[in-house]
């Protein structure tokens, strides 16, 4: 069963910090265990999703790549 996305946030055409610092912004109104989709065209967002994530202590469940466009799905932790 996949899980269900309570928040997408769109971080196409910004850079480095901007799409993890947006994200982290967003995921204060997702309850623990909720779900947020960020979209993001920089190419460092893989690396800087995986830490933010490890450090923040959150679950990323998916990191994928399409055409330079970059999906996470990320699991906030409680």
């Amino acid at each position: 069963m996949a899980d269900l996305v309570e928040q997408e946030l769109d971080c196409t055409g910004l850079i480095c910090p901007l799409p993890v610092l947006r994200a982290r912004k967003r995921l204060k109104d997702v309850a623990p265990g909720g779900v947020l989709s960020v979209t993001a065209t920089d190419k460092a967002a893989p690396k800087d999703f995986a830490t933010f994530c490890r450090e923040a202590g959150h679950e990323l469940l998916s990191s994928t790549e399409q055409d330079g466009v970059y999906r996470f799905r990320i699991r906030k932790g409680g």
